[in-house]
């Protein structure tokens, strides 16, 4: 297989879930891969659809794991949330079905969050869920608030092939009550690629994703234009990536297979 186009990409943006870890077990050689990019002479971005913890959080919870990793390095879907907010609706009244992280997160950018007569529901991977959220959010979609949500992840993976319901399956259940479908921020919306090639100058087509699910993490560089790397170390299986309409520019193990190709 011919690596160029990969080895040619200037920065990469990993997945981490099912990517680097699954809950908390550290998959072969993904720190030691981390570790190693400034010796390749690449960049990286940890990029998520996890919104249940904010970015701050991340940082504490990868250099726990032993990863390098600076403010610069880290971007989720809820940052990404809050900067759409703020281009689009600002000042607008905001209802969250979310975790208290996101919900720190959305304060940061100086999001209006409000208990009643919301203009939108945000919806995000709540971990934290009561019913009483999804009877309020219900009931503001029903009168006209917009819906916009995180991130489409059906599930988030767990170690023992357990998952846990993620923002897509939470949003499927407040659209089924109330007719509403939302408008997803993160992957596989091209917005993240874009909003990273603006904030570092580099081109779509030299950022590459790394990831383990088709529909986010394939997905999203494949609708921006970027380079795509899928991993069967979490979600996908060989049956999926059959059955796929469009191919990943590259198929690997593990990201311990992408750290001798990029070596």
């Amino acid at each position: 297989m011919d690596f160029t186009k990969l080895r040619n990409c200037e920065l990469f943006l990993f997945d981490m879930d099912g990517t680097l870890y699954l809950g908390d077990e550290i998959f072969d050689g993904a720190v030691e891969l981390m570790e190693d990019f400034p010796a390749l002479g690449k960049k990286y971005i940890y990029l998520t659809n996890n919104s249940s913890r904010a970015g701050t959080d991340y940082i504490s919870r990868l250099k726990g794991f032993g990863f390098p990793c600076e403010e610069e390095n880290v971007f989720t879907s809820g940052m990404a949330t809050g900067m759409y907010l703020n281009q689009n609706y600002p000042g607008a009244k905001v209802y969250l079905v979310g975790t208290q992280a996101f919900r720190r997160e959305l304060l940061s950018y100086g999001i209006n969050l409000v208990e009643e007569a919301a203009e939108i529901v945000v919806v995000g991977f709540d971990t934290e869920l009561v019913y009483e959220k999804l009877n309020k959010a219900c009931h503001f979609l029903r009168r006209g608030a917009k819906f916009i949500a995180a991130n489409p992840d059906w599930v988030c993976p767990m170690p023992n092939d357990e998952v846990l319901p993620d923002c897509g399956s939470i949003c499927a259940l407040l659209t089924a009550s109330s007719g509403v479908k939302p408008n997803y921020i993160g992957k596989p919306n091209r917005n993240m690629i874009d909003v990273i090639s603006k904030m570092t100058g580099i081109p779509n087509e030299r950022i590459c994703a790394v990831g383990d699910r088709l529909y986010t993490d394939i997905a999203v560089a494949q609708n921006a234009g970027a380079v795509s790397v899928l991993v069967m170390s979490g979600e996908t299986t060989e049956q999926m990536v059959k059955e796929a309409e469009r191919q990943p520019d590259y198929i690997l193990a593990d990201v311990k297979e992408l750290h001798e190709v990029l070596k």
